[in-house]
């Protein structure tokens, strides 16, 4: 009933382990101990405490759980919140429970001085050897205070986090005030730049373009496929890794895009949209599936791994409204349900029949076959980093989120210079009210990123455009690729990576 995944990483000090529940799963044991003998069995007592598949359960280092802890993980928000909230807030509040043993602070005992050691930690102190961006560590101190708040209507604890309104307008609601920026955390890469890290760090180049001797690299089209979608759709990685072959369209040589749908249970914050895809993203996509992916369905269907999986989902037809019909493999159950509405853990269970047997509907697999989640792809870009520093290019790390930047970067340039272009026979009066009545680029590049709020597109993704000269783009824009226009732009902006070979040997 219960699959330990991994440990919440606590430095130094203790790790609490994060384990998650399965209802569905038999444990054969439990059947034939005679101490447990007509007790319901563990689906059973699943099932009678709102136990759901996903749940996350936290145990100290000593083996020991905290009901008081769990109970949060157990209550309703949590139930209901997505399958990475879930996760994200598990290892936040592990890792924060580690920190206070490690510094022997019982959890409701915690307070101010506590959440300012815990910063330093994860931020600053060399004793740490696994130090974190400043981003994670407001993902941390929002997933610690949603616990705490929980916990003092409960059991009447304060919450330590620095609180702040969340907004100067008088807007209610508080949220975490962890005095940390996150535009200092944010990158961007040019297409030079982008294309170095794939060649050396996923294909396997050397830097003059060959391939190093005795690669054994066994994923690289799967992994070039899944990275040029990130940078060529802005998606987030979550929301990437959820796509299902179904969802993928129908390849069109005549078109240069694709527009596509998705699914609100697979986005953030449930706001599902539209995005839209370049025919290379979709091209290399389609190529993976025929290649990497199918040899490794292939393996899994001759090894019976499929056949041996519970609680799958066997899909039999999708309407043009996006509604599913599929059957339940454990119990026959006969379900229909929105494409919108399929959370990235139900997406992993969907599988179809095929003659050669089952196969999964998930697009991106893992070698073994097995639907790949979402926090599998860090391995890659960690991987790659590896493979970057063993060619010289040491501190050239890409993550999936800089690729989300750098596509908003991108097209910031491509809709900066088509509104200067369009504007150019307008008086300055005349252009102003233009924009008010159709927008301008900063509006075209929050719709591509699904952007609730303008401000995050313009105050943290295109910081390198603040002091940028209009006429610039413009001057260099006239028959030159965009590739080399951006390369101009910003050679000498300190967070804009290009390729450092390029650099060198010019």
């Amino acid at each position: 009933m219960i699959n330990d995944l991994d440990r919440a990483d606590a430095g130094q000090g203790p790790r609490w382990q994060v384990h998650w529940c399965d209802p569905r799963r038999t444990v054969r044991w439990y059947a034939d101990d005679p101490v447990v003998a007509g007790l319901p069995t563990l689906a059973e007592w699943g099932r009678a405490h709102g136990t759901r598949p996903g749940q996350p359960v936290l145990l100290r280092s000593d083996g020991w759980s905290v009901p008081e802890v769990n109970a949060f993980f157990a209550a309703a928000r949590m139930r209901t919140a997505s399958q990475g909230t879930r996760r994200k807030y598990a290892f936040s509040v592990a890792v924060w429970l580690g920190f206070l043993d490690a510094v022997c602070r019982a959890w409701h005992e915690a307070g101010d001085d506590d959440v300012a050691g815990f910063k330093f930690w994860r931020l600053t102190d060399e004793a740490n050897g696994r130090r974190v961006a400043g981003g994670t560590v407001v993902d941390d101190l929002v997933a610690i205070s949603a616990f705490y708040r929980w916990a003092g209507f409960r059991y009447g604890v304060d919450d330590p986090v620095a609180r702040r309104a969340k907004s100067p307008h008088g807007i209610a609601g508080v949220v975490a005030a962890p005095r940390i920026v996150r535009r200092s955390d944010v990158k961007w890469l040019d297409s030079a730049g982008y294309a170095r890290w794939r060649d050396v760090g996923l294909r396997g180049l050397d830097l003059d373009g060959t391939e190093i001797a005795g690669w054994r690299g066994r994923n690289g089209q799967r992994d070039c496929a899944f990275t040029d979608g990130l940078y060529g759709t802005g998606l987030r990685l979550s929301e990437w890794a959820s796509i299902l072959r179904l969802e993928l369209p129908d390849d069109d040589p005549g078109r240069a895009y694709f527009t596509c749908r998705l699914a609100s249970a697979a986005a953030k914050g449930g706001r599902g949209r539209r995005f839209w895809m370049p025919r290379t993203v979709l091209v290399d996509a389609l190529a993976y599936e025929e290649g990497e992916r199918a040899a490794a369905v292939r393996r899994a269907q001759r090894s019976g791994r499929y056949d041996a999986l519970r609680g799958l989902s066997v899909v039999a037809s999708v309407d043009r409204r996006g509604r599913v019909e599929m059957t339940r493999i454990d119990d026959g159950t006969r379900v229909v349900a929105s494409m919108d509405a399929l959370e990235p853990g139900e997406r992993q269970r969907m599988f179809r029949r095929t003659e050669a047997g089952l196969e999964p509907l998930a697009l991106w697999l893992n070698e073994d076959g097995l639907p790949r989640a979402a926090h599998g792809w860090q391995h890659t870009f960690d991987t790659a980093a590896e493979r970057m520093a063993r060619a010289g290019l040491v501190g050239f790390e890409v993550t999936a989120h800089m690729l989300r930047h750098s596509f908003a970067l991108r097209w910031y340039a491509v809709g900066r210079l088509l509104y200067e272009r369009r504007l150019a026979h307008l008086s300055e009066q005349e252009t102003r009210d233009f924009r008010v009545q159709f927008g301008d680029t900063w509006f075209l590049v929050k719709t591509l990123l699904g952007h609730v709020d303008i401000a995050t597109t313009t105050d943290i993704y295109l910081e390198p455009f603040r002091d940028l000269d209009v006429s610039l783009l413009i001057e260099h824009a006239h028959g030159a690729a965009l590739s080399s226009l951006m390369a101009s732009m910003f050679a000498e902006h300190p967070l804009v990576l290009s390729d450092p070979v390029a650099g060198a040997r010019g």
